[in-house]
């Protein structure tokens, strides 16, 4: 009997049940409004902007020349800082995921885990002010060393900051900062590992770490970049930790351990916020609108790189 001379009355209707409408309304009005939300701020910082572009030094107490001279220092600091901060946190990242799930015992692994969890919870005036009484201090006579047994290298050359506050201690808390973003990403996606590839490995007489380097990291290599990712959008955009932390000079220099450094645009925007005014403000609103657009390109760029490996990978 075909399905054309089957009785309507023994035709089985699919009816949407009331919760289905209802969940997948309410999920497509969140995944809207998310969009609108991005699209909102994106106006409002495209149309403050605008005046800024062409501005001069005679219409803003801010600019010296004109606006692209005062925002070059700050997205280099911004985008030095962030790089800066993600070379110390991505090996040490890679390291803490793969002892928690790979080396330490269960019980060691979980409480780890938490710990590492937990201090994504940590408000960044914390780390601010950690910075600046802790770790400043400690650093201080490391950078002195540095400077007087590898000066002749250019990052280590200048005058040697007395307090310790330069790029590279700000760096330092942006890495602690971005550490638990991170690692747990790296951790769930080497806990996808297929069990049997790492017991083949094994099998074939491979060692621990020759396991993991043949079989989980180049499962998690697309997770691992986006992670990595993930932290410098937020290295970034950081804002109150640098701006306790950071010496500035607004000057462009590689030079990591001096009193002279690179402001950052965040920082930048919360330390003279409060006191500008007329056109200045729409000034700092467009040097946020380039962080905005930096922000943007870097996760543009890590979704186009997981989804050109997803196939080989378990990032998804």
């Amino acid at each position: 009997m075909t399905a054309t001379t089957v009785p309507a009355q023994t035709r089985i209707v699919a009816k949407k049940r009331a919760g289905d409408i209802w969940f997948s309304g309410t999920a497509v009005a969140a995944g809207s409004m998310i969009m609108i939300t991005l699209a909102a701020v994106a106006i409002f910082l495209i149309v403050q902007s605008i005046p800024a572009f062409a501005a001069t030094a005679e219409d803003a107490s801010l600019l010296k020349t004109n606006f692209w001279d005062y925002v070059g220092p700050l997205l280099f600091g911004t985008v030095w800082a962030a790089f800066l901060a993600l070379l110390l946190a991505v090996p040490l990242s890679l390291g803490v995921a793969l002892f928690i799930t790979h080396y330490a015992p269960r019980r060691l692994a979980q409480g780890l885990g938490y710990v590492v969890d937990l201090l994504a919870a940590v408000p960044s005036v914390v780390f601010g002010l950690w910075g600046i009484l802790v770790l400043a201090p400690a650093v201080q006579p490391i950078y002195v060393w540095l400077n007087s047994n590898a000066g002749w290298i250019p990052f280590f050359g200048g005058v040697v900051s007395p307090t310790g506050r330069t790029i590279l201690t700000a760096a330092m808390v942006l890495a602690v900062m971005v550490v638990p973003i991170i690692t747990a990403i790296c951790r769930e996606i080497f806990l996808q590992t297929p069990v049997l590839h790492e017991e083949a490995a094994l099998a074939l007489g491979a060692t621990r770490w020759e396991m993991v380097r043949m079989a989980v990291l180049p499962f998690g290599r697309s997770g691992i970049v986006s992670a990595s990712m993930l932290g410098l959008g937020r290295a970034l955009g950081e804002t109150m930790a640098v701006a306790m932390v950071l010496s500035v000079s607004k000057a462009v220099t590689f030079e990591l351990l001096t009193s002279t450094n690179p402001s950052t645009i965040a920082a930048n925007i919360a330390l003279t916020f409060p006191e500008a005014y007329q056109i200045n403000i729409n000034i700092l609103i467009a040097t946020g609108l380039i962080l905005f657009v930096v922000t943007f390109a870097v996760n543009a760029l890590a979704r186009w790189f997981v989804n050109r490996r997803k196939e080989f990978s378990g990032a998804n």
